[in-house]
């Protein structure tokens, strides 16, 4: 290209935007920061971090990028908004932050999941050091326990772990090496005799002083070691104790730690990822195919393989327009999505000493992971030895997945255009087709709720469920039940959609479904047809699932608000399990709706007896004290423990748990 070539298509690509964008890109200062940029609607397009925001952001609009992905997204940006940083440390967490809250169309996305549960070690260890108790204290006793939430320094906590089942096994493993408790605070208070734990040899009994303050300590401490990895050393310190034992002839004590030391080597046999000297470690693979991608997550914690999850990131491949070469230089598209995930898992997840990659980690991710973790976080890529063989496999299970996925889309996309089909629905844009289904669920009439499910992009979008409280009407009348929910989910957007402003006439008809579906026969099209009617929408919308002969799944007909006559798709038929799959989530939500608000108005609206230590009488004192359930969740943690019964630690214990 020659320079006058060069310059014209930098020309045209200006020519694009408005003068006052361009001047706000050329006034931009060579600092690090983040960039936004937006569209004529006002809609973020994409979130960008930059060492220096001047070069980054004007070689978005220097040159002419013609049809490409990259191109389209420019030529939509209308505003862009820029935050100068200290640093590019804070610019990747401020980077980051706002892709998890504004979900820009043209960055990967990964969900946020912060659902990973840990292993509670109650205490802070140093109980060993302090006098023991006059009485068995739960406080002087670390208890093991299953933990989802904020962690705090009141307790010591092991993980993340992948999943429910890697903790409780871990547990299970714990009870039966060293035998430390797992009940509550309340039934170790109150225990006047070992328990069946103490018979099967899955606890010590420090209820009852069936082992010593000491004792017990020294086991907490051992299963701290066992869970930092530090499985050696624990084993040398178990052997050397017992042969002490031994020789002073102290052979009862002496076959405990025999028994201990066996169980202990039962359980390191039985691991079958060696982690040559690795205490914690987190494996990440990275696999692309079909316009998808899958990071497989394997942990490596305390020297134990716990297992892995998978993660499928949105918008990989619209994304792939906001960065053609990112900073870091890495060209590859698995490398751009494992930083992705990196900097947006990490941000909220403790990351471990090592990471273990499918693809090169740029320096200055880890550089911030470290500042966060306040230690130093390595990566590597291109592993040998026993590391490779754990790659291998996390590689291997990131294949197994997308695969499944990409599997699992097709058919969900097949089911799509078959029901399109059956019900002669334009099938240009099958993508974008939107049904939402609405269903009634109460007891005897009590605790009346309407569900509305979305189904739109081939999938369930739960973040747009929505659930209607009906009120004002008769107990059981689903009839009454059906016209509430639909006049109040369509109402406002009948009004916007007749309306004179172009823009909400535009908005109100994008939201508008394609298909409504309701569950049931005659009567409740006919309500939906009376609605719509009122509400000067198109019947041909409504359609109702009638349960067939003997309410048996398959024998469903559908029947149709403007006069069509019924139809049966047949059970095998790929609509009808789209129907089906529909109709059961709009079940499913109306019935957990329900049972939710019916246990509320039976209970008073409390989760406060599910709280450890809290009783009858102190539920009863905090409900007289605040005025009810909701005033409770009101209070301050210095009210709450101004109520008669109810310490300061308690108070804490019942805000986290309202919060």
């Amino acid at each position: 290209m020659t320079g006058s070539d060069a310059l014209s298509s930098s020309s045209s690509a200006a020519a694009a935007h408005s003068p006052q964008l361009l001047a706000q890109v050329a006034a931009l200062p060579a600092l690090p920061g983040v960039y936004r940029y937006f569209d004529e609607k006002g809609q973020v397009l994409y979130v960008g971090k930059a060492r220096n925001l001047k070069k980054r952001v004007s070689s978005y609009f220097q040159k002419n990028h013609g049809g490409t992905r990259i191109g389209h997204m420019v030529s939509k940006i209308a505003r862009l908004e820029t935050t100068v940083v200290r640093s590019e440390a804070e610019a990747l967490i401020l980077e980051n932050n706002l892709i998890k809250q504004l979900a820009p169309k043209y960055n990967i996305l990964f969900r946020d999941d912060k659902s990973y549960p840990y292993l509670k070690l109650t205490g802070t260890g140093h109980e060993k050091d302090t006098p023991p108790p006059a009485a068995p204290s739960a406080l002087a006793h670390a208890r093991l326990a299953y933990y989802r939430g904020a962690v705090d320094r009141k307790n010591r906590y092991f993980g993340p772990y992948p999943n429910a089942w890697a903790v409780k096994e871990t547990i299970e493993l714990l009870q039966k090496v060293f035998r430390l408790r797992t009940c509550e605070d309340s039934v170790f208070a109150n225990r006047t005799r070992p328990c069946l734990l103490y018979q099967i040899k899955r606890c010590t009994a420090p209820c009852v002083r069936l082992i010593s303050h000491e004792d017990y300590a020294a086991d907490v401490a051992r299963a701290g070691q066992f869970l930092h990895g530090e499985t050696q050393a624990l084993l040398q310190s178990l052997q050397a104790r017992m042969a002490a034992h031994s020789e002073a002839l102290e052979f009862e004590q002496a076959a405990v730690l025999r028994d201990q030391i066996a169980a202990l080597s039962r359980v390191l046999h039985q691991q079958a990822v060696e982690t040559g000297g690795e205490a914690d470690a987190d494996i990440l693979a990275v696999k692309v195919q079909g316009g998808r991608a899958c990071v497989n997550l394997a942990m490596v914690r305390g020297g134990r393989h716990l297992g892995d999850r998978a993660y499928f990131p949105a918008q990989v491949q619209d994304a792939l327009a906001g960065e053609r070469l990112d900073e870091a230089g890495h060209d590859s598209i698995e490398a751009r999505v494992l930083d992705a995930f990196i900097a947006q898992h990490y941000l909220h997840v403790p990351a471990p000493a090592h990471l273990i990659a499918s693809a090169p980690v740029s320096a200055a991710l880890l550089d911030t992971l470290a500042g966060k973790e306040e230690r130093r976080i390595t990566a590597t890529w291109a592993p040998r030895g026993q590391r490779r063989v754990w790659l291998q496999m996390a590689e291997q299970n990131a294949a197994l997945q997308l695969a499944r996925l990409l599997s699992e889309e097709g058919s969900q996309q097949a089911r799509t255009r078959a029901l399109a089909e059956a019900l002669n629905l334009p099938d240009d844009d099958l993508d974008n087709l939107r049904i939402e289904c609405f269903d009634i669920s109460h007891t005897a009439g009590e605790a009346t709720q309407a569900s509305c499910v979305v189904f739109h992009h081939h999938k369930m979008q739960s973040s747009e469920y929505r659930r209607f409280k009906i009120e004002g009407i008769t107990g059981g009348d689903d009839y009454a039940a059906m016209r509430q929910a639909l006049e109040r989910r369509y109402g406002k957007l009948a009004q916007a959609l007749h309306g004179d402003e172009p823009q909400e006439v535009e908005a109100a008809r994008a939201r508008l479904p394609d298909l409504v579906l309701v569950d049931g026969g005659k009567g409740q099209v006919a309500v939906a047809r009376e609605v719509f009617a009122a509400l000067g929408l198109e019947l041909s919308r409504i359609v109702g699932v009638e349960k067939g002969e003997g309410r048996k799944v398959g024998l469903e007909e559908l029947v149709f608000a403007d006069g069509r006559p019924k139809v049966w798709l047949g059970h095998d038929s790929a609509a009808l399990m789209l129907v089906a799959q529909i109709r059961d989530e709009a079940h499913r939500f109306a019935i957990t709706g329900m049972r939710a608000a019916r246990a509320k108005t039976r209970v008073g609206g409390s989760r406060i007896e599910e709280i450890p230590g809290i009783g009858p009488r102190r539920r009863a004192r905090l409900l007289q004290r605040f005025g009810g359930a909701r005033g409770v969740e009101n209070a301050s943690v210095d009210d709450l423990a101004t109520v008669e019964g109810i310490s300061r630690t308690l108070a804490e214990a019942i805000y986290k748990a309202l919060h």
